[in-house]
Formats: structure tokens, sequence, C-alpha cells
């Protein structure tokens, strides 16, 4: 083929191109690192994905990396999709699928490097979310760490179970599968309880105050993933330095370990042959009534932190 270069492979169907251009700025990797580790865990990240609505983030070269939501009308007609309405644009969005290996080397191939699907397959939402998102510094990861178990605290006094895995950036996530069956808007008020109750255990280190200010460098305990909201998954790989991924822990193992020690080049060697996230998950669980009730008695974070904002943009006109 005139203008093929020695880099251009065929991988289940799919043609891979530009294998050796670097990955990104600082990634430390090419192209072909993103598409060969996918491919090495692709049993592992694709249980993770199926059926559920994938929104990933692409980087190309020269380019700041941007979140791309809507399947691209290029994309080949083998790629499944799923239209859904989306309250906050007004619209509908037809999100990809990806179910299979040829999907993801296909995804691979347009430089998508994180993975971030819907915490509902079809109508059903699927888990309660957890996200510890420290603060910036040196120790933010311990800190997190120290936020996850407040969480995971919170969850054993309500009789609820979670797994839990690094984000791949600074945080830790906490999942808790949750029975078929639970409304969605009970379960966002009971990830709002859980997370007033870990914050409660030790106030002086967490918090779940929405805005940014008013966190005071605490770990930020974000309960408002339920809903449309996405989760970057387990084994995703993430842009940043040295391209590490969100993976598994033990919870017994969560304060021994950091986020350097998972990315795309060691990740596939700690496997072997195991899947831990699967291994971690509990059995969905029902949520407790009292945790529910409670948590409708809290207000939805995201509607009083726009009605806060606006409160202060007045007072700060009004000086």
């Amino acid at each position: 083929m005139v203008g093929r270069v020695a880099s251009d492979e065929t991988r289940d169907g799919v043609a891979l191109t530009n294998l050796d251009q670097p990955l990104f700025d600082g990634a430390g990797a090419t192209k072909r690192d993103l598409v060969d580790y996918l491919d090495a865990v692709a049993d592992r990240i694709l249980p993770a994905l199926r059926d559920r609505a994938l929104s990933v983030v692409r980087v190309r070269p020269g380019q700041e990396p941007f979140m791309q939501k809507n399947l691209p009308k290029y994309a080949p007609d083998w790629v499944r999709s799923i239209s859904v309405w989306a309250e906050a644009s007004r619209r509908r969005v037809t999100y990809a699928l990806c179910d299979d290996r040829r999907t993801l080397l296909w995804f691979a191939n347009q430089r998508a490097v994180e993975y971030h699907p819907a915490l509902f397959v079809g109508a059903r939402p699927t888990h309660m979310v957890l996200d510890l998102d420290p603060p910036e510094g040196s120790d933010a990861f311990p800190l997190a760490v120290r936020g996850a178990y407040l969480v995971r605290q919170a969850l054993e006094d309500a009789g609820l179970a979670g797994a839990v895995k690094t984000s791949g950036a600074k945080g830790v996530h906490v999942f808790v599968p949750v029975a078929a069956g639970t409304a969605v808007e009970d379960l966002a008020a009971a990830t709002r309880a859980v997370g007033a109750r870990a914050e409660r255990l030790d106030p002086e280190l967490a918090t779940t105050a929405f805005i940014r200010e008013d966190r005071a460098g605490k770990v930020f305990i974000d309960s408002t993933r339920a809903g449309g909201a996405t989760v970057v998954a387990a084994y995703s790989p993430r842009i940043r330095p040295g391209v590490p991924v969100s993976f598994p822990v033990a919870w017994s193992r969560l304060d021994q370990v950091t986020p350097a020690d998972f990315t795309i080049r060691t990740a596939p060697g700690l496997l072997k042959g195991e899947d831990p996230w699967v291994d971690a998950m509990p059995e969905p669980q029902r949520l407790p009534a009292d945790l529910v009730e409670e948590g409708h008695t809290i207000p939805v974070a995201r509607v009083q932190a726009m009605h806060e904002g606006k409160r202060r943009a007045r007072a700060r006109r009004g000086e």
C-alpha cells in the first residue's frame, strides 16, 4: 500500500496506524504502548465497559486532550451504540458501547486513552460510587487513602461493603454494587448520606463541601456521582505523566501503594491471570432504609452549590 509505514499493523480486523508516535507530552510511551496495554487487559477492562454508555478522553498530536461523548459518524458500523437523553444539555447523545476487543482496539487507534463508562446498564443503576479527591500537595494520595477508610467505616456501620481502586490520578474510588430495582433518587440520597457520615467521623480530615474554596485543604468526599455521571473504569489509563492506570487494590494494602505503582507498563504483569476488581467486588446490596431516609434530608450538592455561587456573585457585585 502506497504511503504505508512500518509501524502500521492490523489486529482483529482493525487497522492500527502511526503506532510509533509519542502518545502525548510527558507520557514516556507511544501509541503502540497504549494499544498493547489495552489489548493485554482487554479481558479485564471490557467487563467494566460492556453495555454501558461510554465517554472517552482522546489526545491528538499537538492538541489538548478532549472528552468525546457522541460516537463519531465515521465509526465502523460494527461499533454498537446507545442513544441517551442528556438532561443537562437537553438533547440526545449517541454513546458508543465498547463490548468487545475489536471495538476497544478501534478506540485505542483513535488515541482514546481514558475510558469513562456510565454507572447504568440500560436504565438500571449498578453502583454507589464515592470519589475521594485530596487537596494538592505531596501527601495528596495518603490523604485520599485516609478519606477512603472513613468511607469504608461509614459503609460498614450501615451494613454495606465496597471495593476500592486508585483513580489513576491522585484520588481513590469506592464502588458499592447495589441490588436491581434500586431507584436512582434513593441511590443518590444514600450516597449523600454515606458521604455525610464519613465526614462526621473526622471533620478535620474530610469534607463534603462541593465548592472548592470551602474545602480548607481537606479531602473532598464527592458523593455526586449517582445519576448521569461517569467514573473512569478500572484498568483505564489516565492522561498523566508515565500513563498510570486506575487499578484495584485490597483494602488491607491501600495504604501501602502509590498511583505510580500502576502504569500501562507495570499493570499487566501484576494481574497474573486474575481480575482483582471482579474478585474484590461484593454481591449487590440493598440500601438500608435509614440511610436512604437520611440522604433525602441532605440537599443535592450541585444544586446547593449553584445557588450559593449565585448568592456570592450578587454579594460581590454589591460590594
